[in-house]
């Protein structure tokens, strides 16, 4: 099946009701059918529901379908964007060891590499995303996980899979890509050989803000490098000594799940599993509106002379075109752009009347922020100019409003 209807009927299967669309299961816990039922559940020896911590029906089919629109072997949803990618560090990572990450990662993804992974022990090396041979550097041999974002948010940078993917692999290091601002419809990460994707599911997946979620999905080629990770081939104490290498086909996910969402229980509501299900089913026309509105939003800046320098993937004269069109197939709905000052950025925002301010991204109504007072703004200027942020950069995410309108509330802003 192509995408689209993968996105509408993969993963739900109807029971006796028949009901067309997928029911939430709002229950905490499952009925078993007796102690030896029980006990075969919590011993892993038969599949069934034990607990809504660790599993959901009606979030089992979101996790299904964002699987299968990644082409991954397995994926688990959690509460959020960022428990997303905790997890899939916590997942590799143990004290002593260290992170690359890229120079050009949403905020809060740097300072939980830099500063709360420090805490237990572990560092966090940069490399830049376009430069393949900057990331072989900062590898050794206590490196155990590569994060870096398909298309950085907010500096619109597209990263070089090939390359990283060709170093990491020679290493033996699990890859993690964050695919929120591209979605799947634009790249699929895991057809280009990287192991783990994430997204915030409050992004583009829901589409309209009314949610937070996030979701891990496990790529076929990741069972092998973690052949090279103690926690993945040696025994499980607080399961018998279960090894899962040796019990899933999908050990990634299935520690994620089995382990850190058992008792850390960042767990994700039914109700806005629920709510992904149906963003889903629209995320592949929405995508393309956003892309097309962001594409002629970028040309009308690139020309305003106020306009220090526009950030968008599919302008040709932008520095990321030659990777952008390479990797993927929509520009996205984000764009960015610099004006002169912290200040004139901070008066630009202020006249805008349908943009709202706002830190989020990928709703269905337009926003702004300026992520030198918001998103960013526990980095250094230094740390901002090596984020790709400087301090007049204001990033709009173009909902699906009639562009022409979106077009002259910008001009009006900027007179």
């Amino acid at each position: 099946m192509k995408d689209a209807t993968l996105a509408l009927h993969y993963g739900y299967e109807k029971d006796k009701e028949k009901a067309m669309q997928v029911p939430i299961y709002m229950s905490t816990a499952y009925e078993y059918e007796d102690t030896d039922h029980a006990a075969r559940l919590f011993n892993l020896e038969e599949e069934g529901n034990i607990y809504t911590r660790i599993g959901n029906p009606t979030t089992k089919v979101f996790e299904k379908r964002i699987m299968a629109l990644e082409r991954g072997v397995d994926a688990l949803a959690v509460s959020s964007g960022m428990g997303a990618i905790y997890y899939s560090l916590a997942n590799l990572v143990k004290s002593g060891d260290n992170i690359a990450i890229s120079t050009k990662l949403y905020g809060g993804s740097i300072t939980l590499s830099t500063q709360t992974l420090k805490n237990f022990g572990v560092e966090a090396r940069f490399f830049d995303p376009q430069n393949p041979s900057s990331l072989e550097k900062v590898i050794d041999k206590k490196t155990k996980a590569i994060l870096f974002e398909s298309i950085a948010n907010p500096s619109l940078v597209v990263a070089d899979f090939d390359g990283i993917v060709e170093v990491a692999d020679r290493f033996g290091v699990v890859t993690i890509c964050d695919n929120t601002m591209a979605t799947p419809y634009s790249i699929k990460p895991i057809e280009l050989g990287v192991d783990v994707v994430v997204h915030s599911a409050s992004k583009y997946i829901v589409g309209n803000g009314s949610a937070i979620g996030g979701v891990i999905v496990e790529g076929k080629g990741a069972k092998e490098k973690l052949k090279n990770y103690t926690q993945f081939n040696s025994p499980d104490e607080s399961y018998h000594g279960l090894v899962y290498l040796d019990k899933f086909d999908a050990p990634f996910i299935s520690r994620a799940r089995l382990g850190l969402l058992r008792d850390f229980g960042a767990v994700l509501s039914p109700f806005n599993a629920w709510l992904f299900i149906l963003g889903l089913e629209t995320l592949h026309l929405r995508i393309e509106r956003h892309s097309n509105s962001a594409l002629k939003i970028a040309k009308f800046l690139k020309k305003h002379k106020k306009v220090k320098k526009v950030n968008y993937p599919f302008l040709k004269s932008d520095e990321n075109y030659t990777l952008a069109k390479k990797y993927l197939k929509y520009g996205g709905g984000i764009l960015s752009f610099e004006l002169g000052s912290y200040e004139e950025a901070k008066e630009f925002v202020k006249k805008l009347k349908i943009f709202s301010l706002v830190t989020n991204i990928a709703d269905s109504k337009s926003l702004i922020t300026h992520p030198a007072s918001t998103t960013h703004q526990q980095l250094s200027k230094e740390e901002l100019k090596n984020a790709g942020v400087p301090e007049g950069l204001v990033r709009l995410s173009i909902g699906l409003e009639d562009v022409d309108d979106l077009i002259e509330d910008l001009r009006e802003a900027l007179k």
